[in-house]
């Protein structure tokens, strides 16, 4: 089942196309990565996903049904971080959770507590809001997001200010949700290390048109790879390379680079050769390109690995 479709999703604001022909489709229990540059469109469609704006063309399905002003049954079962996280700056973080658990009728008393525990607040339960560091503001937006366990997970950048430890602990909370809970995740992110980390599916939006959408096993398919070789005397093993019809071996920065498949396959052929040529591998690395070069290199601002130039 599709928790979210689009077909032909477009918003314009005057004689900018912030958003056009979008389609995609994500599935129950799955964490899609939406990818794109600032400006690109991902905030845009996310306010358009949540019917927070209007689009000016095409349609949007969140949970079976059509997005448009009265369908306020869905909201239930759907939880939302999008761009800063908002908070009621006079009240404590447990005050806040109180309001936000009373929009969701239903929802127990006992959930607060557990949400804060959850997130990690408890230290913070009767602090006011506009005292949190921005890191413990983006944990209460996610209790937020949370407290009334929504089906459908709308997040907008949710590593946020969070420090290195807390980026590990909400890639943890989001792997229980999806893999115990069957929530399903759609998510924005500039920390594509953590992206690549995190999700089944990614799709990529540049100037407001989603321009690849694949899995992460045809991720990597894609992605760049190079054989990188490096002995006591780089340009004689050169000719030895050379000579056994490796003709993409080129120089860099000490390091001799191979980019042919055979050799990124094969590395072990590689130093056979070298080895027996009296030239053994002091280091032999395939080194493959990061989520984040292949994105700049996708997007048009990157160039990758192509012929043996530094990425």
């Amino acid at each position: 089942m599709n928790l979210i479709e689009t077909e032909n999703l477009g918003k314009t604001y005057g004689n900018v196309k912030a958003v056009e022909g979008l389609s995609l489709k994500v599935s129950e229990g799955e964490i899609y990565a939406f990818l794109g540059l600032n400006g690109a469109g991902k905030t845009t469609t996310i306010r358009m996903l949540l019917g927070m704006i209007r689009p000016t063309e095409g349609r949007a399905a969140v949970l079976g049904t059509h997005v448009q002003p009265g369908a306020c049954h869905l909201w239930q079962d759907v939880g939302y971080l999008v761009e800063t996280p908002h908070a009621y700056p006079e009240l404590t973080v447990r005050e806040n959770l109180e309001v936000a658990r009373q929009l969701h009728p239903g929802t127990p008393a006992k959930a607060v507590d557990s949400i804060i525990e959850r997130l990690g607040l408890s230290s913070y339960a009767d602090r006011r809001a506009d005292v949190l560091s921005l890191g413990n503001a983006q944990r209460l937006g996610l209790a937020k997001a949370l407290i009334h366990k929504p089906r459908l997970l709308f997040l907008d950048e949710p590593a946020n200010g969070l420090d290195p430890a807390g980026i590990v602990e909400i890639r943890e909370l989001l792997f229980e949700l999806t893999r115990n809970e069957g929530v399903t995740v759609f998510m924005s992110s500039h920390i594509l290390a953590e992206v690549s980390r995190l999700a089944g599916r990614i799709g990529i939006i540049h100037n407001g048109h989603l321009i690849q959408e694949m899995n992460m096993e045809e991720m990597e398919k894609k992605r760049q790879r190079r054989l990188l070789v490096q002995t006591r005397n780089n340009q004689p093993a050169m000719q030895v390379l050379q000579s056994v019809g490796k003709k993409t071996c080129v120089p860099l920065n000490g390091t001799l680079v191979l980019n042919d498949d055979e050799s990124i396959n094969m590395p072990d052929r590689v130093n056979q050769i070298l080895v027996q040529a009296g030239f053994p591998p002091t280091r032999l690395l395939v080194e493959e390109e990061e989520l984040e070069d292949y994105f700049l290199r996708l997007v048009g601002v990157g160039k990758g690995m192509e012929n043996g130039k530094s990425h």
